[in-house]
């Protein structure tokens, strides 16, 4: 779902935390679902755990967390109309992940 390019900046990214670096990246992946407002930024691959990424989720509802997810479960994550979650190939971020957050709790939604 995700091109090895990306992956890679997303496992450099989570090397970075696991070498106790505090680090606020700009997200690397826009995931989204077609039809809808479910949105996930994700910035890091834990290299421990390569199916798990970290993130600014939100599933539409208007609830953005940050927080991990697991990649097998986004890839079968389905729409209510049954599309698959997309990843945006044109997407540059723009502010670092802690940004983005502090703005969708503002506007109810993840914004980019």
């Amino acid at each position: 779902m995700i091109p090895a390019t990306l992956l890679a900046r997303l496992l450099a990214n989570g090397r970075m935390t696991a070498s106790g670096e505090s680090i606020d990246p700009y997200p690397v992946v826009k995931g989204f679902a077609p039809e809808g407002y479910a949105t996930w930024l994700l910035t890091e691959i834990n290299p421990e755990e390569p199916d798990r990424a970290l993130g600014l989720c939100d599933r539409g509802l208007g609830l953005a967390e940050l927080g991990y997810v697991s990649l097998s479960e986004l890839s079968a994550f389905r729409s209510r109309y049954g599309r698959p979650v997309e990843v945006d190939r044109h997407f540059v971020a723009r502010k670092t992940l802690s940004e983005y957050a502090a703005n969708s709790r503002l506007l109810g939604r993840i914004m980019t």
